[in-house]
């Protein structure tokens, strides 16, 4: 398995495409080698699911105000209904501080919608350090092929 031992290719296309769909094997352990051969070769990484993500580009780069959670019945004064908004902060905004390149790891990557995985690849070419790897599901071998060609299939 020459794949989990360098990391190279992997790397090659990660930089040539930017955004990349990934299926891994179920029982774990090949994402975790990627990652640490690409925190080796200098790149700054950060792992998390793509459940609840919303606006990628909100979410990843900007300031952006979520509500609490609606727990029944409250007092109907002050907001009650709806909740005050939080504001919360990017969550790539410390990993962007340095000109270090960045790659972002989503799990579950399956419960995307088509116009969120191409506004990921849009936030790709927008910002040059960021690479994103998407897992799209499990296969029998790690394989992956960049998100456009995904997205066209």
């Amino acid at each position: 398995m020459p794949i989990l031992l360098s990391g190279k290719a992997f790397r090659r296309e990660l930089e040539a495409f930017g955004c990349m769909a990934i299926h891994v094997p179920l029982e774990g352990g090949a994402e975790t080698r990627l990652l640490r051969r690409l925190r080796g070769a200098g790149y700054r990484t950060q792992i998390i699911t793509a459940r609840g993500l919303g606006d990628p580009e909100e979410f990843l780069l900007k300031l952006h105000g979520i509500r609490p959670p609606h727990l029944g019945h409250q007092s109907v004064g002050r907001n009650g209904a709806l909740g005050e908004v939080q504001q919360v902060i990017p969550q790539l905004n410390e990993l962007l501080v340095n000109n270090a390149p960045i790659v972002l790891w989503l799990l579950e990557g399956q419960v995307l919608s088509k116009s969120e995985l191409l506004a990921l690849c849009n936030l790709c070419q927008r910002e040059p350090r960021l690479k994103i790897v998407v897992e799209m599901g499990g296969s029998r071998s790690l394989r992956w092929q960049p998100m456009n060609a995904f997205l066209e299939n």
